[in-house]
């Protein structure tokens, strides 16, 4: 199956709000389509990349064969040595690793080359994958501002209450402010209601969302059995 090439990160302020578990899904409905993903795990807790493998052999990945190769200038980040293949066919990871922390700093636009670490090492392999998938962590420092900088779109999954839904106001100055300088070209792909239950709380909630955001918001909703 032939597919002009994207790429989309997965970005919320808000923990727990299932960018990780949306991540995974949508990279196996991908697959299923005869695309070729790569995941980009660039949250510190590498929850994706243990989603495929397992705590302990993540734990096992060294510094220098994860995304932490990107960040430091200890390492070489050869693609063929980073890039993992999964147990599923058709999609490829780039572990991620608790060292990043080291390297996540909360002031993203004073961190230099290193705002473009990943853009660069995307711009790279492009010609090998069909869509790729950059899995952030639950704050907007240099790794969620990497992704930013490196992606075509974003996703913002977000459960359909208050607590939810609070760090919107700045993943979209996040945006705008890559918009103004850096990322031109940057999109927003929707808003995605994630952990969605047979709930008042949660149908009210939802229907604001779409009131205040309409055809941002996406039709298909995640639920919570």
């Amino acid at each position: 199956m032939e597919a002009t090439p994207f790429k989309i990160c997965l970005v919320n302020r808000k923990g727990g709000c299932g960018k990780t578990g949306t991540t995974h899904q949508l990279s196996g409905a991908f697959a299923k389509m005869g695309l070729k993903v790569l995941l980009v795990d660039m949250d510190p807790q590498a929850s994706l990349t243990q989603g495929f493998f397992g705590p302990e052999a993540t734990e096992a990945i060294s510094r220098g064969r994860s995304i932490v190769a990107l960040f430091d200038d200890t390492y070489d980040p050869d693609p063929d040595k980073i890039l993992i293949p999964t147990p599923c066919e058709g999609i490829t990871i780039l572990p991620g690793a608790n060292a990043l922390d080291d390297f996540n700093t909360p002031r993203p636009t004073e961190a230099g080359p290193l705002q473009t670490s990943v853009k660069s090492f995307l711009k790279e392999v492009e010609d090998r994958f069909d869509v790729v998938l950059i899995d952030c962590p639950p704050n907007l420092h240099l790794c969620s501002w990497n992704a930013l900088l490196a992606t075509d779109f974003v996703m913002v999954p977000i459960q359909p209450e208050d607590f939810g839904a609070q760090g919107i106001v700045y993943v979209q100055r996040a945006i705008d402010l890559a918009l103004q300088k850096y990322n031109p070209n940057l999109r927003m792909l929707g808003y995605l209601v994630t952990l969605r239950q047979k709930l008042a709380l949660h149908d009210a909630y939802e229907q604001q969302l779409r009131s205040l955001y309409g055809e941002q918001v996406f039709e298909t909703t995640l639920t919570q059995k």
